[in-house]
């Protein structure tokens, strides 16, 4: 009764992992002139349905912040119990953020709407950096406390930061190509949606994992 509210915290990381990929793959896969390949996650902000995306960014942030305060109770102190959970709000307001101000047209999304830079466009390249950035850095700072558990979870920790990060820079380099027309269509859509898919499997396996151990043999 008494682990109840750290429970509940860390069963939001769940919800978050599971929530924000399978939504935007769902509603990617359905959308009018959209490509997983081509366009990216922040694309599904825009143009029809765009309110889902809304609400499934900024849903997904309070829950990994949540997840966040859950983390830190988790934690008490010791490697990482500062910085893993201030890194995961970050990630938070960035989603949140990302959410509630739209991207740019891009690549041909939405149909018919020219491309350009806006205010709006730049806020949420901002955000977006601080979500990916904020993501891997505390797959990398948590991995140090998780490997008492042995080194497959300090392993598995440090490649899923990796990833992230890999696969959210390879995302940028995808886009600028196809931009400049060297290759047409480029996967930067593909890239920014594994980048997200790696980044909340990882906060899944670890809000699970904390969920199974007593807050003593953490």
């Amino acid at each position: 009764m008494a682990d109840r509210p750290r429970t509940m915290l860390l069963g939001s990381g769940v919800l978050a992992g599971v929530l924000l990929p399978a939504l935007l793959w769902a509603d990617g896969a359905s959308r009018p002139g959209y490509s997983l390949w081509h366009h990216g996650a922040s694309q599904l902000g825009t143009g029809e349905r765009a309110w889902l995306q809304t609400v499934n960014f900024v849903l997904a942030g309070l829950l990994l912040l949540a997840f966040s305060a859950g983390l830190r109770q988790s934690l008490h102190g010791g490697r990482g119990a500062t910085w893993g959970p201030l890194l995961l709000v970050i990630t938070a307001a960035g989603l949140i953020v990302a959410g509630l101000v739209p991207t740019d047209p891009a690549l041909g999304y939405p149909p018919g709407q020219p491309a350009g830079v806006t205010t709006s466009g730049l806020v949420h390249q901002v955000a977006g950096f601080a979500l990916f950035t904020g993501l891997s850095a505390a797959a990398f700072v948590l991995a140090r406390r998780l490997r008492k558990e042995g080194q497959g979870w300090a392993l598995y920790s440090r490649l899923s930061g990796g990833l992230i990060i890999g696969f959210a820079f390879a995302a940028g380099i995808a886009y600028r190509l196809d931009t400049l027309g060297v290759w047409q269509p480029a996967p930067a859509g593909l890239l920014e949606h594994l980048s997200l898919l790696t980044g909340f499997s990882w906060v899944i396996a670890v809000a699970v994992y904390l969920l199974r151990r007593p807050t003593s043999q953490i």
